[in-house]
């Protein structure tokens, strides 16, 4: 009887310690899987791994970013620049033109007519290269009307051309000069010839004025525009 209680005490005391280390591996398995998981999560968390991450997007569009550099294809705007020089030929043209001799007395003959009808306010001057070679046409005509009036007729400045003008032999140029308001005026003075001046020579031009009676001169209301290749409208009202 005794014996009989006392192995069931064992094998109950038995059954009770495989129970407990049974349970206690159990906890240490849960306990080695749960340390196992938790550096993965921290990594993931963590700022060097996040700052890693940040770096790497931030690679990625800066380098996306220096394909922009490709902008700098811009550059070829430069070509624009190269066009623009293409200008330098008007430079050109202009070097050739003070290259040509400035026209002398000699080399041009002048006459006047009067500009449209009644009452004849203008006068056209006409320069006509009788040389046998080009010459270049500076300024404005330098007309006295009067030998008591020793002062030249002023210039209109807007009438000056954008280029040098250059006459071909054989080739004429224009001036436009005001003589007076017209009309009947007591100011006004009978001219039947005046003289002329080229820029650059002093030589006196002796022009005849047009018409049988001449032409009525203000010489406080006269101006002369520009030698220019053509007369130009609007340019040369004045």
């Amino acid at each position: 009887m005794n014996t009989a209680l006392h192995r069931s005490t064992l094998i109950a005391l038995a059954g009770t310690a495989l129970a407990l280390s049974l349970t206690a591996c159990q906890n240490d398995f849960d306990t080695k899987s749960s340390s196992a998981a938790t550096p993965a999560a921290t990594v993931a968390s963590s700022p060097a791994a996040v700052a890693s991450t940040a770096g790497k997007s931030t690679g990625t569009s800066g380098s996306t970013g220096s394909a922009g550099s490709t902008g700098s294809k811009g550059s070829t705007g430069s070509i624009g620049s190269e066009a623009g020089s293409g200008g330098s030929t008007g430079a050109t043209g202009q070097q050739a033109a003070a290259s040509t001799p400035v026209c002398a007395a000699s080399d041009v003959r002048i006459t006047a007519a009067r500009q449209d009808g009644p009452p004849y306010t203008h006068i056209v001057l006409t320069a006509k290269n009788t040389g046998g070679h080009s010459c270049r046409l500076t300024g404005f005509p330098h007309v006295q009307f009067l030998k008591s009036h020793k002062q030249d007729v002023p210039a209109v400045a807007k009438s000056k051309p954008a280029a040098p003008v250059v006459l071909a032999a054989g080739t004429p140029a224009y001036a436009l000069v005001k003589v007076s308001d017209g009309g009947v005026d007591e100011d006004n003075e009978p001219v039947s010839a005046f003289s002329v001046m080229l820029e650059g020579d002093s030589t006196v031009i002796a022009v005849t004025a047009p018409g049988s009676g001449g032409i009525a001169v203000d010489p406080a209301k006269a101006l002369t525009g520009y030698w220019t290749p053509e007369l130009r409208n609007g340019a040369d009202d004045f």
